[in-house]
């Protein structure tokens, strides 16, 4: 009885092994740190984001986003090769593996988490409404206390109108097919403020100073995370440990300037002691 018991046992443990998926290749951290570069995948044509400098080079808060996790990697924050991809393209790039990372204004939402892992948020987008600094409006509580009177210029899209009226149930809301029209509508006249990402509003100020100012409100949040491949959770932590450490620990001063950079902001630094991403 005792042979035959152990021989069960054993075959038990054969064919457990026999069916037990090979272990899988090394993660993709080992694969970048033998290569000694990181593949960016982001775009190069949406300011502040992502897009090209007088000189040709690449820059932008996504680009950043990939300095901070080159550095981490290498303890340099040039070793990144690029790959100028366009919006449609982030997710496939990255499934199969053109790219190791995607950083490109990518919004989290559950049906792209369920093609790719998402990192932590590096940003939080919303709208927002941007006013001239000498204008009729000092702010938002005096742009809805207008009610129709006020006109609102917004990029054309099927959702514009009801985008503005979540904020401004009662104003008019004039609809322009490109960007620049909008800001052209507020400094004409023809519009009392602009509607669009805070981000984009952030980045307008910022190379007109002193000009314009922000309405003081902002809505329809929408996060904006890197991504990588799903499966690897070795190289997800690295990155979310890169991502957080810029964010609240030894490259804060990296990421702050970044953000003052891009869109005109400073930021507090992180409080001493008990970490503020547990309050």
């Amino acid at each position: 009885m005792t042979i035959s018991f152990r021989a069960g046992v054993m075959s038990l443990a054969a064919a457990a092994l026999l069916s037990t998926p090979a272990l899988a290749d090394g993660s993709k951290l080992d694969e970048v740190l033998a290569r000694g570069h990181l593949v960016l995948g982001t775009g190069s044509t949406n300011a502040p984001w992502h897009f090209k400098s007088a000189d040709d080079k690449l820059q932008g808060f996504d680009v950043d986003m990939g300095h901070i996790i080159a550095k981490a990697l290498f303890g340099d924050p040039e070793k990144i090769e690029y790959v100028n991809q366009s919006s449609d393209a982030r997710i496939p790039n990255i499934t199969t593996d053109k790219v190791d990372i995607t950083c490109q204004f990518m919004t989290v939402t559950g049906e792209r988490a369920q093609q790719v892992a998402f990192t932590i948020p590096y940003y939080r987008e919303g709208v927002g409404l941007m006013l001239k600094a000498d204008g009729k409006y000092g702010d938002y509580a005096a742009l809805k206390a207008a009610g129709s009177s006020v006109t609102i210029s917004v990029l054309q899209n099927v959702y514009a109108e009801a985008m503005v009226h979540a904020a401004l149930p009662e104003a008019t809301v004039d609809q322009y097919d490109s960007v620049d029209l909008i800001y052209q509508a507020l400094e004409s006249g023809r519009a009392d403020a602009v509607a669009t990402d805070q981000s984009s509003l952030a980045w307008y100020m910022t190379q007109n100073p002193g000009r314009y100012k922000d309405a003081g409100y902002g809505w329809n949040p929408q996060t904006y995370a890197c991504a990588v491949k799903r499966g690897d959770q070795d190289w997800l932590n690295f990155v979310n440990t890169a991502l957080h450490e810029a964010m609240t620990g030894v490259e804060f001063d990296f990421y702050a300037k970044s953000f003052k950079t891009w869109f005109g902001k400073d930021l507090t630094p992180p409080q001493i002691g008990f970490p503020v991403e547990f309050k």
